[in-house]
């Protein structure tokens, strides 16, 4: 429950509660509250301020912290886990997601930023895409050298949950 204000409705004073999650234009003029992160809601904020996100229909289930590929799915951008063993980077990573997404279900995909849906990092290890578990990750000294296979930097660990996502090219192992 966010915090109270007391505002003027019809000349008395009421108590009104300051808004989390902004419903667009019918919520225009309201006091923004911040959520259970501490933060503010992307929809309260400006167009352009926030996360880099886009919203796609997940193409297989999805888990919390996958690292996803976008993809045509019968001319529909659709999002699967991204897999560094695919033949001719078939399957790169281009974002990843923080919550889970169930076949047909839409997927926010993050492109940059943290990606704390992560766990059993070592902080200060860069991390690349996983060759042998789809959407995973794996420390740099454990990436593919499998021809065929691609070499996709995903960030370095800032946390044992985390990693600060700077999502490189794939580089096609010869």
């Amino acid at each position: 429950m966010a915090d109270k204000t007391l505002q003027l409705k019809q000349n008395i004073p009421t108590e009104v509660e300051a808004t989390v999650v902004s419903g667009g234009a019918a919520d225009a003029g309201k006091i923004p509250a911040l959520g259970p992160d501490g933060r503010f809601d992307t929809s309260t904020m400006p167009a352009g301020i926030g996360a880099d996100t886009k919203v796609f229909p997940a193409s297989e289930l999805l888990a919390a912290g996958d690292y996803v590929n976008i993809h045509d799915s019968a001319g529909t951008a659709s999002v699967r886990k991204a897999d560094a063993s695919a033949a001719n980077a078939g399957k790169q990573a281009h974002g990843f997601v923080r919550a889970g997404s169930a076949l047909g279900a839409d997927a926010t995909v993050y492109f940059e930023g943290p990606n704390s849906s992560l766990s059993g990092l070592v902080p200060g290890i860069t991390y690349v895409l996983s060759h042998t578990t789809p959407g995973g990750v794996l420390p740099l000294a454990a990436g593919t050298t499998t021809p065929g296979h691609i070499l996709q930097v995903l960030g370095v660990a800032t946390d044992v949950g985390e990693i600060n996502a700077e999502i490189g090219a794939p580089v096609m192992r010869g």
